[in-house]
């Protein structure tokens, strides 16, 4: 099959970023059936207050698209550049709910569990962290996850990032399972 040079810089421009393995772009509505297939997922949610429906990971990925066309950055849809499999999510996230850390910009993943134990939140994150310090030079970077979410609180040491503490998540306030929370901080020096 010849490729002609339009769908080669189709391609080229499919992906924000891309680090050795995985590629980062902007959502599409072609996304809400895979990626709620993984936001069901119990296992995937066990540190949220409950799995997401079809209808509202439909939303959310509207707000992920509105938050990268004012931002220039989001949870970006995470795929495998090899099979241009869906894993997930993995990216940054303007945050302004009240917290001693807040206003910041917030680092962050979710991926379907048969992208875990491959290294795949840890690369995805460190460029992503690389994209926010050299790409949109912010001088920090935060991350957070609940108490007992150790998988993700080990990327976050992975990447570099320095444990500052605990606080109770403002928006988690009517799950008292999930409100504990910690939080770690990169800054960009």
């Amino acid at each position: 099959m010849v490729v002609g040079i339009e769908q080669v810089n189709k391609l080229k421009e499919k992906y924000i970023l891309k680090s050795k393995r995985l590629g980062f772009r902007n959502w599409t509505t072609e996304d809400v059936t895979e990626f709620a297939k993984i936001n069901a997922d119990p296992e995937v949610m066990e540190h949220f207050p409950k799995p997401l429906t079809e209808k509202e990971t439909s939303e959310l990925i509207e707000r992920l698209q509105k938050h990268y066309e004012k931002h220039e950055y989001t949870y970006f849809a995470t795929e495998l550049l090899e099979t241009g499999e869906l894993i997930g999510f993995i990216g940054l996230a303007y945050q302004e709910y009240e917290t001693v850390f807040n206003p910041s910009t917030d680092i962050g993943w979710r991926l379907k569990k048969s992208a875990w134990g491959k290294g795949y939140a840890t690369e995805g994150a460190k460029r992503c962290l690389e994209f926010a310090c050299t790409d949109l030079q912010l001088k920090r970077i935060i991350s957070t996850c609940t108490v007992r979410n150790t998988r993700s609180e080990n990327v976050m040491k992975k990447i570099g990032m320095n444990k500052k503490g605990e606080f109770n998540h403002p928006r988690l306030s009517d799950y008292p399972d999930f409100e504990k929370c910690v939080w770690y901080e990169f800054r960009n020096e």
